[in-house]
């Protein structure tokens, strides 16, 4: 499996934030840009002081970064996705960080919809 694009100029990051459609939970913020023409889509993640001390702000990154990797094959290809953690992203666990990534995500239309695909709370599509 290819390794994850990530960005990591300043410029770039304002550019998705200026420009790019966003949404929000009370745990993170998304937001998505339609990325260059043959470029494959990046990954950008904030996690700021607020959050906590290094260790705990890794830990966050690790967990955002996983999740985006788990599931990459779910959104559309060629967009840049930077995402924001919240102060309270650092007390709740893995499964309501994934469950809120894919909320986002579905609310921006970066979700591919397939038949045998199930939605966010784990029920089949019918």
């Amino acid at each position: 499996m290819k390794a994850t694009v990530t960005i990591k100029k300043n410029s770039e990051f304002r550019r998705i934030y200026n420009k790019g459609a966003n949404a929000a939970t009370s745990l993170l913020v998304l937001y998505a840009r339609k990325g260059r023409p043959g470029q494959t889509g990046r990954l950008g993640i904030t996690v700021g002081t607020k959050v906590g001390k290094a260790v705990v702000r890794n830990t966050v990154r690790r967990r955002l970064r996983e999740i985006y990797r788990l599931n990459r094959h779910r959104l559309r290809p060629g967009y840049d996705v930077i995402i924001v953690a919240r102060v309270r992203s650092r007390t709740v666990g893995y499964g309501d960080l994934e469950r809120d990534f894919l909320r986002l995500a579905d609310r921006l239309g970066l979700l591919v919809k397939d038949e045998k695909d199930t939605d966010i709370s784990g029920q089949g599509v019918s």
